[in-house]
């Protein structure tokens, strides 16, 4: 049901054009990437809505403008946020991690920082699907050690949202040797091996949608709004 929020003097909405699916359910990621304009918006309390949402051109009218391609979802002004900058990140708990129970540890400190949780499952990882995610890394001598790793046990798989939260997230990592990285990051505090360093986190917003789409099955990514979304930004 739609309902109308208002910016200013004028109803806004926000629109969600859905993805398209490749292979095995994997979202396309071309699907992702949606221009946003919100320069008019920016003394409004912010929230970081999922980068599917842009405005729509209606904002200038009194009225709503539907298609038939377009599933329109409207906020009110205090929901509605300055949205340059939101990022998606894959975050995995190595089978490590799981086995020495900080799975919950883990999961708080992003919790903590603010990021939305857009996905979570408890997942054993198979071969194929190893060495497509480190398809970079093959070259290197570690290469066979690595997937065996990865494949002795399950692996928690989180998808996170937030503004700049790729590089926030590789902060709150650490560094991927645990004896260079500082107290206070997850590797810094729980690990001391690289090759058992608790916890992956993607490098780039680019390998964030990639390794999202290799992880995640469509329907498992939750759009959801956090009820502490206009207390993290002013």
């Amino acid at each position: 049901m739609d309902a109308v929020g208002v910016l200013a003097r004028f109803p806004c909405v926000l629109s969600e054009t859905p993805l398209s699916r490749g292979k095995n359910g994997a979202a396309a990621s071309h699907g992702r990437a949606h221009s946003v304009s919100f320069q008019s918006y920016r003394h409004l309390t912010a929230f970081q809505p999922s980068p599917f949402l842009s405005l729509s051109s209606s904002c200038r009218h009194a009225g709503t403008i539907r298609s038939r391609r377009t599933k329109t979802r409207i906020f009110l002004p205090h929901l509605v946020a300055a949205m340059e900058g939101v990022e998606e990140t894959y975050i995995m708990i190595k089978p490590d991690g799981v086995q020495r129970g900080l799975v919950g540890e883990i999961i708080s400190r992003f919790e903590k920082k603010g990021f939305l949780l857009k996905g979570l499952k408890l997942f054993q990882c198979p071969k194929e699907l190893a060495e497509e995610h480190y398809k970079d890394l093959k070259d290197k001598s570690f290469y066979p050690k690595l997937i065996d790793y990865i494949t002795s046990g399950p692996v928690v798989c989180m998808a996170w949202e937030g503004v700049g939260v790729v590089a926030s997230s590789r902060k709150l990592i650490g560094a991927t040797n645990p004896l260079q990285a500082e107290p206070g990051t997850i590797r810094g505090d729980l690990a001391v091996q690289t090759g058992r360093n608790v916890v992956h986190g993607s490098d780039s917003p680019e390998n964030g949608h990639r390794e999202i789409d290799l992880w995640f099955k469509e329907g498992e990514l939750c759009q959801w709004i956090p009820a502490q979304a206009p207390w993290l930004r002013e």
